[in-house]
């Protein structure tokens, strides 16, 4: 085996062992994403909605126009 592969299989060892740490770090988000069907899918879709439309009318008028818009993107 030649030096610089071993270099790339440390490499990824290195990087599996960072990955590992950071995610026993945060074992308890790991579980709860585990055992339940919750997420927060729906909410960030919105949030994404919000942002378009906020993006689209920027310049254009004052927050009223902008409040409206939204809640008129959800009927």
């Amino acid at each position: 085996m030649k030096d610089s592969e071993l270099g790339e299989i440390y490499a990824v060892v290195q990087e599996f062992k960072n990955f590992s740490k950071r995610l026993s770090e945060d074992i308890d988000p790991v579980k709860n994403a585990l055992l339940y069907d919750w997420n927060n899918g729906l909410l960030e879709g919105s949030i994404i909605r919000i942002k378009m439309i906020k993006r689209t009318m920027y310049g254009r008028a004052g927050f009223d126009l902008l409040k409206k818009k939204i809640l008129f993107s959800y009927k």
